[in-house]
């Protein structure tokens, strides 16, 4: 029985209660968002914190530690409102605590928490070592516990003076390894061909698409590059805790057997080996920590600040900018065309950001760091031609390597007068690739076919429901191969080498940044602050009379997280029973999570011309994701 129409009278009266209850809506949603972030800017808009006597800095990075933190505005808001973890954590603010507090008398010790940091690159925690060898220079202690250490956090954890370890714990180190996944027989099953172009025999990002194993040329590379970077790692953490050469690889290969001895006791095996001086619950460390800077009533815990707190009560004292300024760019993530975004790399944005630095009278020099695989050559080439635009205006510009600087990284970073990199940092792979998957198999299956006519061979051609026409196929290899011509000379130019041998180190190739030293892809090993210095004795500024000046994106106060964000306090606060809430909140928080990490990953193939320079390799650290 069909439903009976409703009179006009009742049409009307439905869409007025349609609209109420979409007011109704927006009105709470509005009231709710405007009463709690006018709570966040009361409770964040006061004096900033005081620094007493004799109290611990407390540095505690939480997620993934970054160059440069690219958050959102109102997601940063949010999570500091609501009191979650922040998933990023910028290495310059911890060191710049440290290396403030290590002269501030009012600063008894530090403590290191790092329970919550997901990941890091070499390199990265080799900035936080060198901050906390200064700090410990300075007379003063550097303390940290932990329930577990990863590898990331043992590394970061070994630069103190002091390691304390729960009786539950365990260090867990296991070595570097690069195991990808292959897709060639899956995709073989859809039907889907995969149409590869590139020039190399070690460009392997394209492999886990085309073979089900990885090539001998790539494991030939790998096995170098995560070689050197495993030897440095256990000459850094046996070399802070004055073991023999090797102590930290015999940790890991006899672990099993001397666990065994020692009844799965973890906790037992590090302290026995040296890498920890404390097995203690954290009551103890505590209670140890206290014995020095006394006990805060309110918290039951020694007394302390959070760096964050430190920073902002020492940035409102600071005396005023000296006038030379070094400018700072960071590219980070994955280069693409335009304007970049959470792990992105925007090639105009950040081209734009070294303009300013070039109109900018009172920058002498510019610092370009670089944590980037690459990606699009079209964003790399923006880039490139910013870094060239700063040198023709007589300002020196010296590019510095965090973890990876390789294929597009490396792209943007080799016409600067100067290259400094970490011995871990993961470089070159300079290679060219293009792939281009074609989907008339598993159409076919589908009983969807693709016929028709053209006025050329080429109209239609990169069409994804044909095969690639032949003389397509060609009009590409050819792009890829000029685009590695440019690629050879454009670093042959840049770090004055023989065009010969650059193409000998080329190839698509990986090295550590100790072997980019050795082939003259990058000019000396060092750190972020010798950059800096290296930077500032270009431009002819004498040590201390001059100050960072960063450059970074202008970003949008977006409210798209805010259904994510809504969707799950709602739940918490009970706010999905009120009526119509519930559904709609679920919805919009959905459709924004698939909406973001579509977007991501369609901006990661931005190149206009389909063309990339990158490199499928991370630093290998590890941690959690």
């Amino acid at each position: 029985m069909s439903r009976p129409e409703r009179s006009l009278i009742g049409r009307l009266f439905h869409f007025l209660w349609t609209l109420v209850s979409f007011v109704y809506r927006l009105i709470f949603v509005t009231l709710f968002l405007v009463i709690g972030l006018g709570i966040w800017v009361a409770l964040r808009g006061g004096p900033p914190a005081v620094v007493e006597d004799n109290v611990a800095l407390v540095l505690w990075p939480t997620g993934a530690l970054v160059e440069q933190d690219d958050q959102e505005p109102g997601s940063r808001a949010l999570q500091e409102f609501s009191g979650e973890t922040p998933p990023q954590t910028s290495v310059h603010e911890l060191t710049e605590a440290l290396r403030l507090a290590a002269d501030d008398e009012r600063i008894s010790l530090a403590v290191l928490k790092l329970d919550d940091l997901w990941s890091a690159g070499l390199p990265q925690i080799e900035e936080l070592r060198a901050a906390v060898a200064q700090f410990r220079a300075s007379g003063k202690t550097l303390h940290v516990h932990g329930g577990y250490f990863d590898q990331t956090q043992y590394l970061a954890a070994a630069a103190a003076s002091e390691i304390s370890l729960d009786p539950q714990g365990a260090v867990l180190i296991e070595g570097f390894a690069s195991y990808p996944n292959f897709f060639k027989d899956a995709l073989d099953k859809l039907g889907v061909t995969v149409n590869v172009f590139r020039v190399g025999e070690f460009k392997s990002a394209v492999e886990p698409f085309t073979r089900r194993d990885m090539s001998e040329e790539a494991k030939a590379a790998n096995r170098d590059w995560l070689g050197d970077l495993w030897r440095h790692y256990d000459g850094l953490a046996s070399g802070s805790r004055q073991l023999e050469p090797g102590a930290v690889d015999a940790y890991v290969r006899e672990f099993d057997e001397t666990l065994a001895v020692l009844k799965g006791d973890t906790a037992a095996y590090a302290k026995a080996r040296g890498l920890v001086d404390q097995v203690e619950t954290l009551a103890q460390f505590r209670a140890r920590i206290a014995e020095t800077t006394g006990t805060d009533p309110d918290h039951g815990s020694f007394r302390q600040i959070h760096y964050r707190e430190y920073l902002g009560a020492r940035r409102a004292t600071e005396p005023a900018a000296a006038a030379d300024r070094i400018g700072l760019v960071v590219v980070q993530g994955e280069l693409v065309d335009g304007y970049g975004g959470p792990g992105l790399a925007g090639g105009d944005q950040i081209a734009e950001l070294l303009d300013q630095a070039r109109r900018d009278e009172s920058v002498a020099a510019v610092v370009l760091r670089v944590d980037s695989p690459g990606g699009s050559v079209w964003a790399s080439e923006q880039v490139r031609r910013g870094v060239q635009a700063l040198k023709a205006e007589g300002k020196p510009v010296v590019a510095s390597f965090s973890s990876l600087a390789a294929s597009g990284g490396y792209w943007v970073s080799m016409d600067a007068d100067r290259i400094v990199a970490s011995p871990a940092t993961i470089t070159g792979s300079i290679g060219i690739f293009a792939m281009i998957p074609t989907l008339e198999q598993p159409l076919g299956k589908l009983g969807i076919t693709t016929d028709g006519v053209a006025t050329t061979e080429l109209a239609g051609g990169l069409r994804l429901d044909r095969p690639l026409a032949e003389p397509v196929k060609r009009l590409i290899q050819l792009q890829i191969e000029k685009g590695y011509a440019d690629f050879l000379e454009g670093v042959a130019s840049g770090r004055s080498l023989a065009l010969a041998k650059v193409d000998e180190i080329a190839r698509g190739r990986v090295w550590s940044g100790e072997d980019a030293l050795a082939l003259g892809l990058v000019d000396q090993l060092g750190d972020f602050q010798q950059a800096l210095n290296l930077a500032a004795e270009l431009a002819g500024l004498e040590p201390g009379d001059w100050t960072l000046q960063p450059f970074t994106p202008e970003m949008e106060f977006r409210f798209g997280f805010l259904a994510d964000w809504f969707g799950a306090l709602g739940q918490q606060l009970g706010l999905a029973r009120l009526p119509g809430v519930e559904g709609w909140l679920a919805e919009q928080w959905v459709t924004v999570q698939q909406r973001e990490d579509w977007q991501r990953l369609l901006r990661s193939f931005s190149d206009p011309r389909g063309l990339y320079a990158h490199c499928e390799c991370r630093a290998p650290l590890g941690g959690r994701h």
